[in-house]
């Protein structure tokens, strides 16, 4: 159990993948300097790799979950179903007062609908967030997991007016900002140098002041064998021009091999295994450019003020287009190294810090929880 008190609200927290992981660590910071609330975490194993859980804990420092489920992997119809059948007996066991969830992953919408169905109020931390593309299952996820919560999160104000167009009335509604950038301004000193990465995946040569960081992941991405060769085309010509770092997803790097396109991408690119939060963000910080299908990433690129190609057709985070550094370029190969050369002859867009992404988002959840919660007589 997390501090707290007798008279406390326990507020059931809950992570899943790999992105939750940096939505999270602010909140249960700021919980758990709270007098009146209780969190208690719970991990569903969602994405369950033992040593980069372990890193994400230790280096955001999260607290041991509470809670283990260790669903792992599956279809998006029996991990769901799994998150819901190992999470119904923890919240009937603890009786929580309320249950938070972050962003849109599969245990996003599972423990929602669990808490849900138990009467448990559900408070959904980025809310709103719309790509208006329903054949992305985080769409789904998005969708339905706003219309169960009772309290809704957002980072940006545009968020509200997809919630309404919904029938979700802006009294549920609280625009606090985006907690991926708390965590991001609060560890951006220690992320190690490029060169530190490097030397931590065994390669002696860093690339220059200059270069690209690329991530892929997305099944629309990397299980379309012509789609993934044509990037993986693009990418090369690129390269000719500005040398490439490219930490492989473990999806990306299956498919990369079994469409027999990993030596190709090795030759344009410098491979690297999977990054944990504070490498990665070494990278980011000082790329000249990141090509990324990655929604998360396009926010914390515009946060660090780095031009941002988006591999995607589509972006459920559209601040990061209209006031930020993004640019979406979609899969074609003629737009992607266009706009890539863009960056390279004028820097590409500068853009600025959207409103309230400033590092206090938990801090403002936390006060509004406090008072829905635990008011004070």
């Amino acid at each position: 159990m997390i501090g707290g008190s007798a008279v406390a609200k326990r507020v059931m927290c809950v992570v899943g993948a790999r992105p939750n992981f940096m939505k999270i660590a602010p909140l249960m910071r700021r919980l758990g300097a709270s007098v009146s609330l209780e969190p208690y975490l719970v991990h569903t194993g969602q994405h369950y790799d033992a040593a980069m859980k372990a890193a994400f804990f230790e280096q955001l420092h999260i607290p041991e979950p509470d809670q283990d489920l260790g669903v792992g992997s599956g279809t998006h119809a029996a991990q769901t179903a799994e998150i819901m059948r190992r999470f119904e007996p923890v919240v009937e066991a603890q009786a929580p007062d309320a249950v938070l969830v972050v962003g849109d992953v599969n245990s996003t919408i599972a423990c929602a609908l669990v808490a849900a169905k138990k009467g448990v109020p559900v408070v959904h931390v980025e809310a709103g967030l719309r790509s208006f593309d329903r054949s992305m299952p985080e769409e789904i996820n998005r969708v339905l997991t706003d219309q169960l919560s009772e309290l809704l999160f957002t980072t940006e104000r545009l968020a509200l007016e997809n919630l309404e167009r919904e029938g979700i009335g802006p009294a549920r509604v609280h625009f606090v900002g985006n907690v991926m950038i708390d965590t991001l301004l609060h560890n951006r000193r220690r992320a190690p140098s490029v060169a530190a990465v490097l030397a931590a995946a065994d390669i002696a040569d860093p690339p220059g002041q200059r270069f690209g960081v690329i991530t892929l992941h997305r099944p629309s991405n990397v299980d379309d064998p012509l789609t993934l060769e044509r990037l993986v085309d693009a990418l090369a010509e690129l390269s000719a021009e500005l040398p490439l770092l490219f930490p492989l997803h473990p999806r990306t790097a299956a498919r990369l091999e079994a469409n027999g396109l990993r030596k190709r991408a090795a030759a344009a690119c410098t491979l690297l295994p999977p990054l944990d939060y504070l490498h990665m963000l070494g990278l980011l910080q000082s790329a000249t450019m990141v090509l990324t299908d990655s929604g998360g990433i396009q926010e914390e690129t515009t946060a660090l003020g780095v031009p941002c190609l988006t591999l995607r057709a589509n972006t459920e985070r559209p601040i990061t287009v209209s006031e930020g550094t993004n640019t979406m370029v979609g899969t074609d190969r003629a737009r992607i190294l266009a706009a890539a050369r863009n960056i390279l002859s004028d820097g590409g867009k500068a853009g600025r810090i959207p409103e309230l992404w400033d590092g206090r988002a938990a801090e403002r959840i936390v006060a509004v929880l406090e008072d829905w919660l635990a008011p004070v007589q």
